[in-house]
């Protein structure tokens, strides 16, 4: 068999990666969509560099859009095969792929007015709500630990990795030629302690990884550091200051996590009197999937529910979904904290509130999570910014940048390791590193070396090898 990687190579984004087995089953690994690379996105996400309909099956990790957001575009060009998912990562995905084509009809539209008036061609979206709702009815669920039998020759378990709800490492058996082998694609690997989500479990051992690398230079701070940051930032810009504290955050996961803390921090009397507003349609949709799938949570979360019924919400928040009350809240003069998505500032609400906001010295922007280097989120974290542009205008930068990166729903490479020490060394073929900028990868290989894994490859864009039984070779 062979397996192509066709994105999320060299770089966090775009997740796709393709095995043709030698019976000629195709078996897609994600099929998220680029994010963040200005005017490359067009492209890179129209290319998708495989037949659609020759896909038999589509093994999805978790929710996120950029594992999962052009699901609805293959349906769009024919793809009718089978989605293996968790439950929870199919109930996150009808609110996520939706809210990603009204994303794409709204800003279509709006770019066409201006085409139009300009005598320029027109674009189209990648697809469409009704096409976003429709590839839904392809979703076939299965629970973690159940070995799922989707071929004669085709097995697939799959165990939490607490990156995000429902999120999974796939283990994916082929029997080809009288042998089995066993593929294991860990998607995005959570935090060792997390402060919603269940702890990563243990995955049967396997012949080849596929093994995401998004922090491994870096270690995250502490829970307790973090939480005591955040409410130090909380009273440096909200009570000192007498600011807004701006959150970009992403709608799925970063959200529930920074709403959790600030729960926590007022059922303790810690937090400030003021205002949270949490602007975001999508994040108030998707928190309630996660009150609805509580086995997913963890101990720590279902202690606090025993006595708040909803760890998630207090009296000071106030959820927007209205676009015109989300407008009105930059003319709000009181300190207040907003989280509103999206987490790497390339889109959405929050991009407004960016604009609007970010020449105020009394003001914060706190980053609380990876972002890419080519977005906003990451340019607007530049030491020494005088300005920055945002919806074409140069904007003065006089609020504070600050950044927690402890929040992000990455594992540290500490982490990431001790996850992956759940398997032996020895009886791993190869193990390949994807979801990572180059130069952490380099850095990340030398720590799995140092820590007993060898065999590592980081894979280009487009690169194929064939898996054999004493490892894999490029083609």
């Amino acid at each position: 068999m062979q397996i192509e990687f066709l994105g999320a190579t060299r770089e966090v984004t775009g997740s796709k990666f393709l095995i043709t087995t030698k019976g000629g089953r195709r078996i897609l690994l994600d099929c998220g969509m680029f994010q963040g690379k200005g005017l490359d996105t067009y492209n890179l996400n129209r290319d998708i560099r495989f037949e659609p309909s020759s896909i038999d099956y589509l093994i999805l990790s978790h929710a996120h859009i950029d594992h999962s957001g052009l699901i609805p575009y293959i349906y769009h060009l024919g793809f009718r095969g089978k989605i293996i998912t968790t439950a929870a990562t199919r109930s996150l995905c009808a609110y996520m792929l939706a809210d990603s084509a009204f994303i794409q009809e709204s800003d279509t539209n709006k770019y066409n007015r201006k085409a139009q008036r300009n005598n320029l061609h027109t674009a189209s979206p990648l697809y469409t709500q009704q096409e976003a709702h429709r590839c839904m009815e392809l979703f076939v669920t299965t629970e973690f630990r159940r070995r799922l039998q989707i071929d004669e020759n085709i097995a697939v378990t799959f165990y939490t990795t607490g990156h995000l709800l429902g999120a999974a490492c796939s283990v994916i058996e082929i029997k080809e030629n009288g042998k089995l082998y066993k593929i294991g694609y860990t998607g995005d690997i959570g935090r060792q302690k997390s402060y919603i989500l269940r702890t990563p479990e243990p995955f049967a051992q396997c012949d080849y990884i596929i093994t995401e690398s998004t922090y491994g230079n870096r270690l995250h701070e502490s829970q307790e550091d973090v939480k005591k940051a955040l409410l130090d930032v909380v009273y440096n810009t909200c009570v000192e200051k007498r600011g807004k504290l701006i959150i970009p955050s992403f709608a799925v996961g970063r959200t529930q996590d920074i709403l959790y803390v600030l729960n926590e921090l007022y059922n303790e009397g810690l937090l400030p009197h003021i205002k949270v507003f949490v602007d975001s349609p999508l994040a108030i949709n998707t928190t309630g999937v996660f009150l609805e799938n509580t086995e997913y949570l963890n101990d720590n979360i279902k202690r606090t529910m025993l006595y708040d019924d909803d760890p998630f919400s207090f009296n000071q928040v106030d959820y927007v979904r209205d676009v015109n009350k989300s407008k009105a809240i930059n003319k709000y003069r009181k300190p207040c904290i907003i989280i509103s998505a999206s987490g790497m500032l390339e889109a959405g609400r929050v991009k407004h509130h960016v604009a609007n906001n970010i020449m105020k010295p009394k003001n914060t922007i706190l980053i609380v999570g990876y972002c890419a280097p080519t977005t906003l989120g990451a340019r607007i974290q530049q030491k020494g910014l005088k300005q920055i542009s945002i919806f074409g205008s140069m904007i003065p930068v006089r609020a504070d940048i600050r950044s927690l990166e402890a929040f992000s729903g990455h594992g540290d490479y500490r982490e990431m390791i001790k996850y992956l020490r759940c398997q032996d060394p020895d009886k791993i073929k190869n193990i390949f590193l994807v979801h990572g900028e180059y130069s952490t990868q380099e850095e990340y290989k030398q720590h799995l070396q140092e820590s007993g894994f060898r065999n590592i490859i980081i894979p280009e864009k487009d690169s194929r090898y064939v898996l054999q039984a004493d490892g894999a070779v490029k083609i």
